[in-house]
């Protein structure tokens, strides 16, 4: 189980991803359509102006039953141990284990 200050720092960085996404997206659409170098850098400026965790490369992928953030699978959003904890118990469609 991850710290619940960890988890909680996640769903602050989600809040401000959601928050910021379109003044984050006009910004980079201005910036793709000048050809003016001052004004590149004017606008660069503006989007550094902009909060860190509002970026959303800061996002970090966290498994919805224990926060862990390591070994995490995609299709599923869990991490490793409770994905292999899941799937012995049948609590996944579709998954059983390997023998051959």
């Amino acid at each position: 189980m991850a710290k619940k200050s960890m988890i909680e720092r996640e769903a602050k960085r989600n809040r401000l991803i959601q928050k910021y996404k379109d003044k984050r997206q006009a910004i980079k659409n201005k910036l793709n359509n000048k050809l003016n170098f001052i004004e590149q850098i004017e606008l660069q400026k503006e989007l550094q102006k902009l909060p860190k965790n509002s970026s959303p490369c800061r996002k970090r992928n966290r498994c919805w039953k224990t926060g862990r953030s390591r070994g995490f699978y995609r299709n599923f959003g869990l991490s490793r141990h409770v994905l292999r904890e899941m799937s012995h118990n049948c609590l996944l469609p579709g998954i059983k284990k390997a023998s051959w």
